[in-house]
């Protein structure tokens, strides 16, 4: 990994030399439940892109700062998005040197451009589509956003048997 810049006193943007991926990483050590970093949107977008970050049923934003947008998926995320408060929250401690990565279904509904994961944890999903395409049960273990957690709920509704009349 080569350290392209420090981004904040906190935070630091890298390059792995092999993929050209960049990537954040903790230049500190950060608690867990602590504020991460704080977001705001450089602009709204009508369609999802590669690099929007989903925060409600139809919204999407670029996000600001921008090197926000560095914030890699994992399938073992640090941290996850506060989209009420605008916020990144540490799920637990991150050590100096680590990697910042939060579950990208955990906000997005239908992934834009859907991708093999790399993450390489134990927990890996492989392909990342979205949360629509993940069973209730799995995204139960993840932090999800307010409306992917409706969009569930919605879903759950949907396919409940409806109770037919007896007609004996």
């Amino acid at each position: 990994m080569i350290k392209l810049s420090d981004v904040t006193g906190k935070i630091a943007l890298y390059i792995d030399p092999n993929t050209g991926q960049k990537h954040l990483r903790a230049t500190c050590r950060h608690t867990s439940g602590s504020l991460f970093h704080e977001f705001s949107s450089s602009e709204d977008v009508e369609e999802p892109t590669y690099l929007s970050l989903q925060i409600d049923h139809n919204r999407h934003i670029h996000l600001k700062p921008d090197f926000l947008q560095y914030l890699n998926h994992s399938c073992d995320p640090n941290v996850y998005v506060d989209v009420k408060r605008h916020e990144f929250i540490c799920l637990r401690d991150i050590e100096v040197n680590e990697e910042i990565t939060f579950f990208y279904p955990s906000t997005e509904w239908a992934m834009e451009q859907v991708f093999d994961c790399k993450c390489r944890s134990a927990n890996c999903l492989g392909e990342i589509k979205g949360a629509m395409h993940l069973d209730r049960e799995l995204l139960a273990r993840y932090k999800c956003t307010p409306h992917i957690l409706e969009k569930l709920h919605g879903q759950a509704e949907e396919q409940l048997p409806v109770n037919e009349p007896d007609t004996h």
